[in-house]
């Protein structure tokens, strides 16, 4: 039996209310709006065509189509996201399926430690696996009570809110299991590798 990195139960809630500014983090202003920032054109995917997959150190990867994604046990989440460009918007509500639930379907290695996301249009983003688990990501298909929009990376993205939001990878395709980290797209350009808003570890040296 291999080693368990996902606690049963967990799951994902609203955050703590507190005051707006004690949920901000430093150096961020409050935003209204849901700005649309992206590294290149906006994919339109096909939803027949469409998969998602974890792979890479699992014992047997598993594959999803958009009818069978859509069927896995799905929950509400409100989150509070910041994106590096220094903007933070409180209390996005966001309906998918925890990063949890979705590992629940595979046997990992014991070697894996870190996680690239991957998406159509070949962007990629790096994690540690710890802070996938436990609730803290997941991947989300409505936004608002609404199907995603592709211009917020629908059909489908992974949203991890407590880091900046480019690791919360647009038009997500899967995500594959690996020993040693690999930086990902914005991480190769000079990007902090790990992105805590709460540490304003925003480029490589913070």
């Amino acid at each position: 039996m291999s080693e368990r990195f996902v606690t049963r139960g967990f799951v994902g809630k609203r955050q703590d209310a507190g005051t707006a500014a004690n949920r901000i983090p430093p150096g961020q202003h409050l935003v209204k709006d849901f700005p649309v920032l992206s590294a290149g054109p906006t994919p339109r995917t096909d939803l027949r065509r469409w998969s998602f997959r974890i792979e890479g150190l699992v014992k047997e990867p598993a594959q999803w189509t958009w009818d069978e994604f859509g069927k896995l046990p799905a929950q509400e989440f409100v989150k509070d996201i910041s994106c590096v460009t220094k903007w933070t918007k409180l209390d996005t509500r966001w309906r998918g399926v925890s990063a949890d639930v979705l590992l629940e379907h595979v046997e990992l290695d014991g070697r894996a430690r870190f996680v690239v996301a991957f998406s159509d249009g070949g962007y990629t983003t790096n994690l540690p696996l710890p802070d996938v688990i436990n609730g803290q990501a997941f991947v989300a298909y409505e936004y608002d009570g609404k199907p995603l929009a592709p211009e917020h990376g629908g059909p489908a993205r992974l949203v991890v809110p407590h880091l900046y939001f480019w690791k919360s990878a647009k038009w997500v395709r899967g995500l594959r299991l690996i020993e040693r980290d690999e930086p990902g797209f914005w991480e190769s350009l000079g990007y902090n590798n790990h992105g805590d808003p709460w540490k304003e570890e925003r480029y490589s040296g913070d």
